[in-house]
């Protein structure tokens, strides 16, 4: 059923903006021409995020944190296993995909730490991207308080992930 979601509300639309007598290519087109310049604008601000996760990695700055914290982690009923996801996650949403496919060939699909890396992944957000894409498209620059409650709220949420995944 899902991979006829998608054409139908393409169907929808076309008949639709016929019914109201709009251009539906004329707009297309339109929109398009006006993601090229957006794209432009962004990617400086992507890219640098993006180069900064790679060489954090790259460098073992996460692996040496995730040891260092993992007390920590631990203290909150987070494995020792999730660390590097749980630091990583709010960079990088391609790094965590990677970290969480690292966590499924490492201990396997079903077990305990691959469940809580799945609901971690589904309940966080990369809030460093996301706070990126909209300061570039914002006036907005005041974000004393918006990220920090941002990561706040992304830690608890993986603290009750991972009591979820044991209770259940």
């Amino acid at each position: 059923m899902s991979a006829y979601i998608l054409p139908i509300l393409f169907i929808f639309l076309f008949v639709y903006c016929s019914c109201k007598k709009i251009n539906t290519y004329d707009h297309f087109v339109k929109g398009a021409k006006g993601a090229i310049p957006l794209v432009l604008e962004i990617f400086p601000f992507i890219a640098s995020i993006l180069i900064a996760v790679a060489l954090l990695r790259a460098s073992g700055i996460t692996n040496c944190l995730a040891t260092f914290l993992s007390p920590v982690f631990d203290f909150f009923g987070i494995p020792k296993e999730l660390c590097e996801l749980v630091m990583l996650r709010p960079f990088t949403g391609s790094g965590s995909y990677g970290i969480l496919e690292n966590i499924f060939s490492t201990y396997g699909a079903d077990s305990y730490i691959s469940r809580c890396a799945c609901v971690i992944m589904g309940c966080s957000e990369t809030i460093f991207y996301v706070a990126t894409v909209y300061i570039s498209q914002t006036k907005v620059k005041k974000l004393l308080y918006a990220i920090p409650v941002a990561l706040a709220c992304s830690f608890v949420g993986t603290i009750v992930a991972c009591l979820l995944c044991k209770v259940i």
